[in-house]
């Protein structure tokens, strides 16, 4: 324990730095209690910001895919492009081939229809002259020459019949050939058609589909992001309310203790009676009890910002890590039960499990947590129930 020279020291010491703190005392409560409201508006104003920003990514992702999407289908579009395009072709050369076989119908009709008329005269002479029979012709004639030439005239005769005829035939097979050839070419014409038309609705449907999905999630991420740049407005105007209030608060810690010495007993490396020694040397700017209708768990000691804070004592380290308002926060077992705590630290020395002896580095000062300025946060607990620390320094 301390010696009662030491306890009497620090007890002068806390009564001038309450009367000091005495006229401000009220004022620091409701900066305190403001600060509080304004941090917990922040936190939940904060947690829609990550809300808001987690959609947006959701969004952003989904458009991605279907970007992927219309990206696949503009390829695909390609191709159907280029298969539309020979379909033409073909098309237009069936239309090519239908002209020309219209116009050798045409001139085949004009020429069936005068081999007919050709044909009709023909066996009309033929009817009204009588059909000679070769045995007629042979015995009415004069000579032998007389005969060949009455021979030949009848050859001449029946291949100029059958001339005519095979060329009656020959222009009505080209005619039902040209007939079906046209109807093939309408046929082609007509799948053609069907083809291009049907590989038109279908590109034009996908890509409808997929570009109303994309301006429907653009339009929504639209609306995300309005409300994600008001509620950053909304942060970077509570996060200047903050800082106001920690200053105003910080200024008023300084005009109330102004004047107020350091600590004679705070000076590290001087163990107490009961074996600890002090982790920093600083400005006492508040003590153990309750504080602003609330209880404070141990002392805070301003100093700078980086200063290095000492064990109080030997023993493990049973926890240093981030800690909600003590922020940085390391705890030292002694054994017994007894165990120190230093709170705000702007970063650690040691980790979980270290041995530390006296007076060893085991962080630094800070303002990480709830803190209005850099200090720290010092707490004696027995058994896990916080004490007094000025009792054991």
């Amino acid at each position: 324990m301390s010696s009662p020279a030491s306890i009497r020291r620090v007890a002068a010491a806390i009564a001038v730095f309450g009367a000091c703190l005495g006229g401000a005392a009220v004022a620091s409560a409701d900066l305190q209690e403001r600060l509080d409201r304004t941090q917990e508006r922040l936190g939940q104003v904060e947690e829609r910001q990550g809300v808001l920003t987690t959609e947006i990514a959701g969004l952003n992702d989904r458009i991605g895919v279907l970007e992927g999407q219309i990206a696949d289908l503009r390829a695909q579009e390609a191709a159907a492009e280029a298969e539309l395009a020979a379909k033409q072709a073909e098309l237009d050369q069936a239309i090519e081939d239908l002209n020309e076989a219209r116009d050798r119908l045409r001139i085949l009709r004009a020429r069936l229809k005068r081999a007919l008329v050709e044909l009709g005269d023909r066996l009309v002479a033929i009817y009204e002259a009588g059909s000679p029979d070769l045995v007629s012709v042979l015995l009415s004639a004069d000579g032998f020459d007389d005969l060949v030439q009455r021979s030949a005239y009848l050859e001449a005769i029946q291949e100029q019949n059958e001339t005519v005829v095979d060329r009656v035939r020959d222009l009505r097979d080209q005619t039902q050939r040209t007939v079906e050839k046209l109807r093939a070419a309408k046929e082609t014409i007509e799948e053609a058609r069907d083809i291009i038309a049907a590989k038109e609705a279908e590109i034009e449907s996908a890509r409808a589909g997929i570009e109303s999905q994309q301006a429907e999630l653009v339009s929504v991420r639209g609306e995300r992001q309005a409300i994600l740049d008001e509620v950053n407005s909304q942060v970077d105007h509570l996060e200047d309310i903050e800082s106001d209030l920690q200053n105003e608060i910080q200024q008023q810690i300084a005009e109330a203790t102004m004047g107020v010495p350091v600590l004679p007993a705070g000076t590290p490396g001087a163990a107490s009676a009961a074996g600890f020694i002090w982790p920093v040397n600083g400005i006492l700017t508040s003590g153990f009890g309750y504080r602003w209708g609330r209880m404070h768990e141990g002392i805070d000691i301003a100093d700078a910002e980086g200063t290095p804070i000492l064990a109080s004592a030997s023993g493990t380290v049973i926890l240093a890590a981030y800690s909600g308002g003590y922020g940085n926060y390391t705890c030292i077992d002694h054994g017994g039960g007894l165990s120190t705590c230093y709170g705000h630290q702007a970063g650690f020395a040691v980790s979980s499990g270290s041995s530390v002896s006296q007076g060893q580095v085991i962080g630094y000062s800070g303002n990480t947590g709830s803190s209005t300025g850099p200090h720290l946060h010092f707490e004696v607990r027995i058994n896990g129930a916080a004490t007094d620390p000025l009792g054991y320094l």
